[in-house]
């Protein structure tokens, strides 16, 4: 793999919220956050990969390990690297309070904020923390944007089907950890037979890919390429080749219905989409792919 642009840290599994539609099954209780010396290693690993250009810190809620964040942007900032964060923006209390926040990032100069406003993360009170945020931002002039999930729905009319009149569900949302079964009841279901392909992640080329603390190299959420307390993160990079991984193999030639022939699942025509299918199967046959589908909490499992 010659083309990995950026590193996106998974710094904690732990969260201040328990959404819905949390691909991770983030929240309070969530264990999982990388250590400084954890994150100096990472970064050696990176020094080595030249085709990296960004680092991402996201969660969880990175905000609630802030001096760590911040010396590891400090890090990157020195090795050249583009810097994002995102957050759901817990801390802005006001829009001075969340300048005081945003300050020294603005300060170590990182290059892009990204803060979820939507009904899953913000309260329906007077007071919404993502919009004192995003002001604070812009007073700052750092560069900002919002990230809005709306509550899945099927599209209003068949003209909007990207796929000949089967059912599109709008929202952006990812059937994937929590909201594999949280917010899938009442959809509408496809056959499995259709959900041959792999819509959403790059998988045989992935540009990004996240890390989490716990060392697994995450292609798509719960899905590892393999774990860099193992192997350094340098050699996952080299060596990675998705025709022979063993759950990239069936999803590249099929999707998830290969996937699920291929292991010998004979799962009910019951989901929303090629994430519903995929994630649902992957929990069956975490327990045989140890080292590719991982960590368990990924799928709500300890």
């Amino acid at each position: 793999m010659k083309d990995l642009s950026g590193i996106h840290f998974l710094l904690t599994y732990s969260c201040t919220s328990t959404c819905d539609h949390c691909f991770l099954h983030c929240s309070p209780e969530a264990r999982g956050t990388f250590t400084c010396e954890q994150l100096r290693q990472v970064f050696a690993e990176i020094d080595l990969i030249d085709t990296v250009k960004t680092v991402y810190f996201e969660g969880g809620e990175p905000l609630l390990y802030y001096p760590i964040l911040l010396e590891r942007l400090r890090l990157a900032a020195r090795l050249g690297l583009r810097t994002g964060v995102v957050t759901n923006a817990y801390w802005a209390t006001s829009t001075e309070d969340a300048e005081a926040w945003l300050r020294p990032l603005r300060d170590i100069g990182i290059a892009e904020l990204s803060v979820s406003d939507d009904d899953f993360h913000q309260s329906t009170g007077k007071h919404n923390p993502a919009k004192s945020a995003l002001a604070a931002a812009r007073n700052l002039r750092i560069s900002c944007d919002a990230i809005c999930i709306e509550s899945p729905a099927p599209a209003a009319s068949r003209r909007e089907s990207l796929n000949k009149g089967q059912p599109v569900i709008g929202g952006g949302v990812l059937f994937r950890g929590r909201a594999a079964e949280k917010l899938t009841p009442g959809l509408p279901r496809r056959r499995r037979a259709e959900m041959t392909t792999c819509p959403h992640e790059e998988l045989e080329a992935p540009a990004p890919v996240h890390r989490d603390c716990y060392g697994n190299v995450h292609i798509c959420q719960g899905l590892s390429m393999g774990n860099m307390w193992e192997t350094p993160l340098s050699e996952l990079v080299r060596d990675y080749n998705a025709r022979q991984h063993p759950i990239c193999r069936p999803l590249l030639r099929g999707g998830p219905a290969a996937l699920a022939k291929e292991n010998g699942l004979d799962l009910p025509d019951d989901f929303v989409d090629e994430c519903h299918y995929c994630y649902t199967a992957r929990k069956v046959i975490i327990e045989r792919f140890p080292a590719y589908l991982a960590p368990k909490q990924v799928y709500g499992l300890r």
